[in-house]
């Protein structure tokens, strides 16, 4: 099993979380170190940007995820993709408990910010107020 630490649209009551097959761990996680996270494009895409120092501590959920479900995440991620995410590890720590743990993540290079449209960010969290504005990609 893998965990996996989920920021934006695969959360729980998010709207890719239907995508999103792993059992989730109890409570709120926070990232470790602080990283840039921005509502990006005209999809208005939820980007935690790999640039560790900068931005917040990024709050999330984690879930554990067998090696077909972190496929499919990687899939949805587009992570052989130029302009896909990358998932990379980092450590996070559970807000109730202070309990740290590695995890996988889906950031973004910090080159490929440049020259997109920001529509806002950065950011802690994204809330539901947020994915509101998220539009699916079209295929």
């Amino acid at each position: 099993m893998h965990a996996v630490f989920l920021f934006g649209t695969l959360k729980q009551g998010f709207p890719n979380s239907s995508r999103n097959k792993g059992s989730r761990v109890p409570g709120e996680f926070l990232t470790k170190n602080r990283y840039p996270l921005y509502l990006v494009g005209e999809r208005h895409s939820p980007w935690l940007v790999l640039s560790k120092g900068e931005g917040f501590q990024i709050r999330g959920q984690v879930f554990m995820v067998d090696a077909a479900s972190l496929s499919e995440m990687d899939h949805l991620e587009r992570i052989h993709q130029a302009d896909g995410y990358r998932r990379v590890r980092i450590p996070v720590f559970s807000e109730s408990t202070n309990e740290e743990m590695q995890v996988f993540v889906y950031g973004k290079p910090p080159r490929q910010l440049e020259g997109m449209l920001v529509q806002l960010g950065p950011i802690a969290e994204y809330e539901l107020e947020h994915s509101s504005l998220y539009r699916k990609r079209t295929p």
